[in-house]
């Protein structure tokens, strides 16, 4: 409890902070304040600066932010020839002096801004939206991806796992949390309150996510876990109103349902890799009778491929699969689906395992996102997602992925060395199965 308490009391002085600054004000132009504060020595002088200039970009309308990060990216940008001579220089004399000199000279000015912003308390999360608002707008000026290489940066390293916080969310978790918990959950919606209760009150039922110090209310992953007995193979099963609980003692299989990243802002860095490894270790520990760690994971990008690869194809039986995938809900129901199973897992085999991206690594986010982590596919399900969303993304099809504590490290190593896929046997036996030659029967 002791440590609880110390942790406890750290946020509060966080929070207390945070007031710190709030009302200063500072009639300069924003340049002017950047400028300054990278000019600036004195600590409490330059933390004045950094409210300052928050409270300045708060108020700046979409262009005026545009025109902002432009200056960053042009502005505060590192010098190549300072770059080159300081290399030389190093390659000449290999001293601790010339080394400082040259990774001075090739760090962008902007990231020793950046840095100097983040001395206010609460400059963290506003950093963090700041990054959002560049990240919308990038689409239209690529130029500014210099100045989101930095925010990546620097991201990476203040929210390291040695920084994270994992903490359980429940139904007695502060309402404000859980109200992000409705916002931010990506993969299955949840519709209101009593379906929120559904997915964390029962004993059957487990959600966790992490948290970082700097940002005390704001999770930055989380996942959401179902305790069964064996692997269910439909979220309808999973997240029925109607289904029956499970004693948390006799369930067998702890299903990762869903994962949802929560701060747009911190694209690119990587949490739920870490969440899930340890969730499931913790999960080991403390439920001895969870033997299988699975997902039961969307295949968002299937849809998108078949489309494109097939985009030319006269073939009858890729026809009525183009026109079933295309269709509205509930087109095709009961016998009438059935011949379409056998076909359409033998493409979900063909993108799984042989379609890649420039590189290596396999076209599907979520399987990059998990195979990465060291998990390998496990079975593909059919009509598991009757949604609407999971229509339209995969014909309904799911898949699971096995992460098995034993291998994981190994698989993680194969994956790393070169993007290695370990695949349960019955899903690389649909490789042998020409979808284009099954006439598709239909009931």
């Amino acid at each position: 409890m002791g440590r609880i308490s110390f942790f406890s009391e750290i946020l509060t002085n966080v929070f207390d902070q945070r007031r710190m600054f709030k009302s200063v004000r500072d009639d300069r132009h924003i340049d002017e304040l950047c400028r300054a504060l990278l000019s600036e020595k004195g600590e409490v002088s330059g933390a004045k600066l950094s409210a300052a200039l928050l409270a300045k970009y708060s108020n700046l309308e979409p262009a005026d932010k545009t025109s902002f990060f432009a200056k960053l990216a042009e502005n505060f940008d590192l010098e190549p020839q300072d770059v080159v001579e300081a290399a030389n220089q190093y390659l000449t004399g290999r001293s601790p002096e010339n080394l400082k000199a040259l990774v001075n000279a090739a760090e962008p000015r902007r990231l020793e801004l950046l840095r100097r912003v983040n001395q206010v308390p609460g400059a963290t999360e506003q950093l963090v939206r700041m990054r959002a608002d560049l990240l919308s707008q990038m689409g239209e000026n690529p130029e500014l991806a210099r100045v989101d290489a930095d925010f990546e940066h620097l991201f990476s390293s203040w929210f390291n796992r040695g920084f994270l916080v994992l903490k359980p969310i429940d139904w007695k978790t502060p309402a404000n949390v859980l109200e992000k918990i409705i916002e931010y959950e990506a993969v299955h919606a949840i519709n209101d309150w009593d379906d929120l209760r559904r997915r964390l009150e029962p004993e059957d039922r487990r959600c966790f996510a992490f948290f970082h110090p700097a940002m005390p209310e704001e999770p930055l992953v989380f996942v959401e876990i179902a305790l069964t007995m064996g692997i269910p193979t439909s979220i309808d099963d999973v997240l029925a109103e109607t289904r029956e609980h499970v004693v948390e003692t006799t369930a067998n299989t702890a299903v990762f349902y869903s994962i949802s990243n929560c701060q747009r802002g911190l694209r690119g860095v990587s949490f739920g890799n870490f969440l899930i490894k340890q969730v499931a270790s913790d999960l080991s520990l403390d439920l001895p009778n969870i033997k299988n760690f699975v997902t039961l994971s969307p295949i968002p990008g299937f849809t998108r491929w078949f489309s494109d690869e097939y985009a030319q194809s006269d073939n009858a039986t890729i026809e009525k699969i183009r026109m079933f995938l295309g269709s509205t809900q509930g087109t095709l129901d009961g016998a009438n689906l059935a011949g379409y199973e056998k076909p359409l897992k033998a493409l979900v085999a063909r993108y799984f395992l042989n379609e890649k991206q420039p590189g290596g690594k396999p076209i599907d986010p979520v399987a990059r996102f998990h195979l990465g982590n060291g998990a390998s596919l496990m079975q593909l399900n059919w009509m598991a997602d009757r949604s609407e969303k999971g229509h339209s993304r995969s014909g309904g099809m799911m898949v699971n992925y096995l992460y098995d504590l034993d291998t994981i490290e190994a698989n993680h190593e194969a994956y790393a060395q070169s993007y290695e896929i370990k695949a349960a046997r019955d899903i690389r036996a649909l490789l042998k199965v020409d979808p284009e030659k099954l006439v598709l029967q239909e009931a």
